[in-house]
């Protein structure tokens, strides 16, 4: 199941990862070494290196990964002893980490201080940072955003695109006016919610038809498909396009932060995702449960609370986020007008409120399997 950042596999997240091979990392001295596993942002140096000066001498790396599974399969296959923090998107810490003992509990009582400085969805603390119980702290969260769909506003209305959620791609006048950005298991997600399903229930064949009908609409209805939101944005622009199918904030925000507020992610007002349009991907950051366990794992999850660190992590690798520790003052004065403006803080709150959580995909395998036929009959 890939995520919504396939696309960096050639980026210099990855460029990281190569110099960062197993067989590297020194197994001694663990109280002055740190190994990160995460997704692009947690891996710069523009991160790492304040926290580095806070602890002289210590070897604090970073490798970016390329989908969840990939970097939770690490951990399967042994890489727990070469791991100290993992950085993955909301529904794996508590469904998968935490039950394969994975990942280990946080000390509640250091963390708790922090949950105050989070947006309100957040505070609680925000139910997949725990475990089933509710009982154990499992995560801390930061980065977060809607993804649903993208639009040229000068060309079709925030309202409109807003009404109309996913049906906007079945009218007949949009053929060959959009784009799919094919991130395979968001373009799962959202044929799903064209189709009136929730992709986070079982289905049973009746949905399937549904699902294919949908996926060969979608398909055979675009102008471009690519894995590029760079090409994607800038086929928005120029006119080639109208509109784009999956994106959000995340894909949004480059060009947004470039002057182009035409360019503006869309989260419908309902949808079949218990009454959602949207969905919201959230970033949890775990212990992972190594048997030499590093202390400045939690050191590290404290430090990037912090409001410089956070607006480091909200605004790093060429794509803007806003993150959870935006609910503090301290947090939120870091950021000037037109990065706000990037992030669609206007209407952030508004697109939480109609967005349900990512989750794991129920009927993962057999939609994937109708979803590449669509795609190959194109």
């Amino acid at each position: 199941m890939i995520d919504r950042r396939t696309m960096l596999k050639g980026s210099a997240g990855l460029a990281a990862a190569g110099m960062l091979g197993i067989p590297s990392f020194s197994r001694a001295e663990r109280s002055d070494e740190l190994n990160i596993l995460c997704w692009e942002g947690y891996n710069t140096d523009e991160v790492l290196d304040p926290f580095r000066a806070m602890h002289p001498g210590a070897k604090v790396r970073a490798e970016s990964g390329t989908s969840d599974p990939d970097m939770i399969n690490k951990l399967r296959a042994g890489e727990t002893k070469v791991w100290d923090l993992i950085n993955v998107n909301q529904p794996w810490a508590q469904n998968q980490l935490y039950p394969e003992g994975l990942i280990k509990p946080l000390d509640k009582a250091r963390f708790e201080p922090f949950f105050e400085t989070l947006l309100p969805e957040f505070r609680g603390p925000y139910p997949l940072a725990l475990d089933k119980s509710g009982k154990q702290l499992i995560g801390i969260v930061q980065r977060f955003g809607p993804f649903s769909f993208v639009v040229n506003t000068g060309k079709i209305s925030r309202a409109m695109a807003e009404d109309q959620g996913y049906k906007l791609f079945l009218d007949p006048g949009m053929k060959e006016r959009y784009g799919v950005l094919t991130y395979d298991n968001w373009n799962i997600i959202h044929m799903c919610m064209v189709a009136d399903l929730n992709p986070f229930e079982a289905l049973n064949d009746p949905q399937f038809a549904k699902f294919d009908t949908a996926a060969k609409a979608i398909f055979g209805g675009a102008k471009l498909l690519t894995d590029d939101l760079v090409a994607m944005n800038t086929a928005l622009i120029n006119g080639e396009i109208d509109a784009y199918f999956t994106g959000g904030t995340y894909t949004a925000s480059p060009a947004r932060y470039d002057g182009q507020s035409q360019v503006r992610g869309i989260t419908p007002k309902s949808g079949p995702a218990g009454g959602k349009g949207g969905v919201v991907w959230v970033e949890v950051t775990s212990a992972v449960n190594n048997p030499d366990p590093s202390p400045l794992a939690s050191d590290f999850l404290a430090y990037v609370q912090g409001p410089e660190a956070s607006k480091k992590v909200a605004f790093t690798e060429g794509t803007y986020n806003p993150v959870a520790q935006m609910g503090s003052k301290d947090v939120l004065d870091l950021f000037d007008k037109d990065e706000l403006d990037a992030i669609q803080w206007d209407s952030l709150n508004e697109e939480m409120a109609r967005s349900a959580d990512y989750q794991i995909v129920a009927s993962y395998d057999r939609l994937s399997d109708i979803y590449n036929a669509a795609r190959r009959a194109r």
